[in-house]
């Protein structure tokens, strides 16, 4: 875990690693519960017995925007960013789905700090998050998340 309280301390990372997160695992019942939130209902994530037949993976899969929606929670395992008035979802860019992420797998999120900028005070950087899977070549997803944080003086 790293702590960043200041602008020039979340610049000394730019072009390397942040850090990675630990592993989480994705279940049925989160997998249901986003489809319920988002009422996107589709078989290949809530029906387990259809999936089992019909589905190439032979198991159902979690949505793609349930793992993007887990790139806060995992990157608070990464970095611990104080000293803040305020911090702002800015945007992702260039997300590329690479594989599924069955059931019951475990995934943990990767990053980079591509770019960071002073904006009249406020530091809006890009990181380049990558969502790993245990035991799996490709990552379920690649690309740019942007986060606005305003630092104390």
């Amino acid at each position: 875990m790293v702590k960043i309280n200041s602008h020039d301390e979340f610049a000394a990372y730019l072009g390397n690693e942040v850090g990675v997160s630990g592993w989480y695992q994705i279940t049925q019942d989160q997998i249901n519960k986003f489809a319920d939130a988002t009422l996107d209902h589709q078989w290949i994530h809530t029906d387990v017995k259809k999936a089992a037949t019909d589905s190439p993976f032979k198991k159902t899969i979690a949505h793609g925007y349930l793992t993007l929606s887990l790139i806060p929670y995992l990157w608070q395992q990464i970095a611990t960013i104080g000293n803040l008035k305020m911090e702002i979802n800015y945007g992702i860019e260039s997300f590329k789905f690479g594989q599924a992420v069955v059931v019951d797998s475990e995934v943990r999120l990767k990053t980079k700090l591509k770019s960071i900028l002073n904006l009249r005070g406020i530091s809006k950087v890009c990181i380049e998050v990558v969502l790993e899977i245990k035991d799996q070549p490709k990552p379920a997803f690649v690309g740019d998340v942007f986060f606005l944080y305003h630092f104390e003086s």
